[in-house]
């Protein structure tokens, strides 16, 4: 049975993980099926944070079926390593986390004032809906940084509808 990686002639043809080990790649290497040689720079960066040594370690520990899913996130984890070696990963759960509460926040307000003014549409029909145009939000920054914030709505006089 020829493995994955391997030439027709019996001649092997080295892993990833092989390669830049600079070791023969045996028939039963556990890096062949994860680390193939067309996609070097996978094993590379995982080297580079992790350790050959401790990669190996936790494969051999895991089966066959988790080994696969394994790899490929230590492979995401080292890559946000890379570009944030403080927080990894976790700085970018972080962000995204932030950003969707700002967006929450963001919904929130604006369907609160669509209830606004579905109820001064329905309470003064004389006067033509407001526009949303007058409608003044901070931006996504201040949402993060101050809790007290003001929305303004502009109904002709000059008032201040929200304040939180």
């Amino acid at each position: 049975m020829r493995q994955k990686g391997h030439r027709h002639g019996g001649a092997v043809s080295p892993c990833a993980g092989c390669k830049l080990l600079r070791r023969k790649c045996v028939k039963d290497c556990v890096f062949a099926p994860y680390f193939p040689a067309k996609e070097p720079y996978k094993f590379a960066i995982v080297h580079k944070i992790f350790g050959a040594s401790n990669v190996n370690k936790m494969l051999q520990v895991l089966s066959g079926n988790h080994r696969s899913d394994a790899i490929n996130s230590l492979v995401y984890e080292a890559s946000a390593r890379v570009q944030d070696p403080v927080y990894g990963c976790v700085g970018t759960i972080s962000s995204l986390h932030r950003q969707l509460e700002t967006l929450q926040t963001q919904l929130a307000f604006a369907q609160a004032e669509l209830v606004h003014l579905k109820t001064l549409h329905h309470v003064d029909t004389r006067s033509p809906p407001y526009m949303a145009s007058s409608i003044t939000f901070p931006t996504i920054k201040d949402f993060s940084s101050d809790v007290n914030m003001t929305f303004m709505y502009d109904n002709g006089a000059g008032e201040s509808l929200w304040s939180c």
